[in-house]
């Protein structure tokens, strides 16, 4: 009977990758320490030294856009409290 290949978690892929790029110790130790080939190590290592750099350009633009959203949010906000004040007014007489 043939075994399914391991799954591993994503905290777990970074810690052993993270290993591998520090390169105090050899892939071969770091595979016999984490219980994983190899060739499984180098293809996270090279997967987390390919990322790196669109890590760093995602965070201004998710972050322009969530300031964005936020302020077209308040900005809603403004005229919808404008709106009631108004109404507010208008019902007790204090607009003239």
């Amino acid at each position: 009977m043939a075994s399914s290949p391991k799954k591993y978690n994503s905290d777990f892929k970074v810690k052993v990758a993270l290993e591998a790029i520090k390169g105090q110790k050899t892939l071969n130790e770091i595979s016999s320490e984490y219980g994983v080939h190899t060739t499984q190590i180098t293809q996270w290592k090279k997967q987390v030294l390919d990322e790196l750099p669109q890590i760093f350009a995602r965070n201004g633009h998710e972050r322009a856009k969530s300031e964005e959203a936020l302020i077209a949010n308040l900005y809603q906000e403004i005229g919808q409290l404008k709106v009631e004040l108004d109404f507010l007014k208008k019902k007790s007489g204090l607009s003239r």
